[in-house]
């Protein structure tokens, strides 16, 4: 199934959603092809949706639902995709002193 959470995410001048699928990554992009997304608006797990767009997906089909709903039902369907930590590069150590 498709779920979409209410646009509440600020980015750019805009306001997002999240669109993902609790089945598969095909559904999701079938789907959001269907709605006119761009692939560029995939990001790991889901697509980020304009406000403007809020109401299309739901017309289309979209389960809307809350935040944590929609995040439970991905991490459930095993298809959540974390960001990759990557701790900050460190500044270089001096090397120690040569002996005289």
């Amino acid at each position: 199934m498709i779920l979409i959470d209410p646009p509440l995410w600020p980015a750019r001048g805009r306001v997002w959603s999240h669109l993902v699928s609790d089945v598969s990554y095909a559904e999701l992009h079938a789907f959001a092809a269907r709605l006119g997304m761009p692939p560029r608006a995939f990001d790991r797990d889901h697509y980020d949706v304009p406000s403007e767009l809020y109401e299309a997906a739901v017309a289309l089909g979209a389960e809307a639902v809350g935040c944590q709903e929609l995040l439970a039902r991905l991490t459930r369907a095993g298809l959540r995709r974390r960001k990759r930590y990557r701790p900050r590069a460190s500044a270089p150590r001096p090397a120690p002193p040569v002996p005289r």
